[in-house]
């Protein structure tokens, strides 16, 4: 019974953290289609100036395989008396090769002009905005930069009328929040200058060194710029699944811990039954310790054997799930597991741990002292 329950806790907790990771997995994803490899970002204000001798330079550090310049703001759309704030993403030709844009639209096609644009599906929804209207067109308007009131200009605001041939699909929050358009509309609505970017997304190649392309553009810029990898991109996201990873491993190993307090309170349960064979054992000269060491070696067999067999059994399961999956979260999409050598070594060294730790304190109830009794 005691092997048991360990095989049935050491598949559990080798289920849950192969769970959680292909959740994580599934959910970074979605910042892995949208985030560039590498964002430059500048250190203060909200723009950054890029010469053509510097773009030059970019192209020429090995392990850029294409950039892409961006301009994004702060915007009111205004659809049919419907209204919604958004952020502006104006972006230039290269986008495409950096950003894989024809994997996330989920209706029409990516084709970006300067009266069209790409919306999320968030936005559509909130605007009842469908694609290709030709009758009623978006108004993008863009509050003039300056001071004193706004009723000093006769039109304290810059607008366009375009219309969309496309809805992207990512996540609900990055749907509600951008709408794609061409970097010369962008740039003509903000107003800013024409070497001004607000960032710059680059892609790497498959091997290449980001340390070490990340000094080089900080040698390009005058270290003027910082640069951000996807995972300080998604640093809270980071966090937070780490966090939970945590969480959920402690709460899994307490419960592990609870488990093998039947294995203690077998091995306590068969000392007191062969207390009178110990005893025969002690009297032809066998000591305490090497007593204490046979139920010590028990329970750890029983540990590390239930352990190894549990984690073939998750294994296993785990297997099935990635190729003939029977556990689905909606009836579409089945539960995403991941199975790393990793997780398989914490589970197996928890469980030796514990197992070894719990079966030394029982195995040290035999003393001279119960001996003598």
């Amino acid at each position: 019974m005691s092997a048991i329950v360990v095989v049935i806790a050491a598949a559990a907790l080798l289920i849950v953290l192969s769970g959680f990771g292909g959740l994580e997995k599934f959910s970074l994803s979605f910042a892995s289609v949208f985030d560039p490899d590498l964002k430059v970002v500048p250190v203060t204000g909200k723009t950054f100036s890029v010469t053509p001798n510097q773009l030059d330079a970019i192209s020429k550090i090995e392990g850029i395989s294409a950039y892409s310049k961006i301009i994004e703001e702060r915007v009111f759309l205004n659809f049919k008396q419907k209204n919604h704030i958004a952020y502006i993403k104006g972006v230039d030709a290269n986008y495409g090769n950096v950003n894989p844009v024809d994997s996330i639209v989920g209706y029409g096609t990516w084709t970006l002009t300067d009266n069209t644009v790409v919306i999320g599906n968030g936005i559509s929804n909130t605007l009842s905005l469908g694609i290709f209207n030709r009758n009623d067109a978006l108004q993008i308007i863009v509050p003039k930069p300056g001071k004193g009131s706004i009723t000093s200009q006769a039109k304290p605001y810059r607008e366009a009328f375009v219309t969309a041939t496309g809805i992207y699909q990512i996540t609900e929050e990055l749907d509600k929040k951008y709408v794609f358009t061409t970097f010369d509309l962008a740039r003509d609505l903000t107003s800013i200058g024409d070497n001004e970017v607000s960032f710059l997304e680059i892609k790497t190649t498959k091997n290449a060194d980001n340390d070490k392309i990340i000094e080089q553009l900080k040698t390009v810029f005058n270290n003027n710029i910082a640069v951000k990898n996807r995972k300080q991109l998604n640093d809270a996201l980071y966090k937070m699944l780490n966090t939970e990873n945590v969480a959920i491993y402690l709460i899994f190993t307490l419960v592990l811990i609870v488990a093998l307090f039947n294995l203690a309170g077998a091995i306590t349960m068969m000392i007191l039954d062969k207390k009178d064979n110990l005893k025969t054992l002690y009297a032809v000269g066998i000591t305490v310790p090497q007593l204490r060491n046979i139920f010590f070696l028990q329970g750890t067999l029983v540990t590390v054997g239930g352990g190894l067999l549990g984690i073939l059994i998750g294994v296993i399961l785990l297997i099935i799930q990635q190729n003939a999956p029977f556990v689905y979260i909606p009836p579409s999409l089945p539960y995403p597991v991941v199975i790393k050598i990793s997780d398989i070594l914490i589970v197996f060294s928890t469980i030796s741990i514990l197992g070894c730790s719990v079966s030394r304190m029982a195995a040290n109830r035999i003393s001279k002292k119960l001996l003598a009794k």
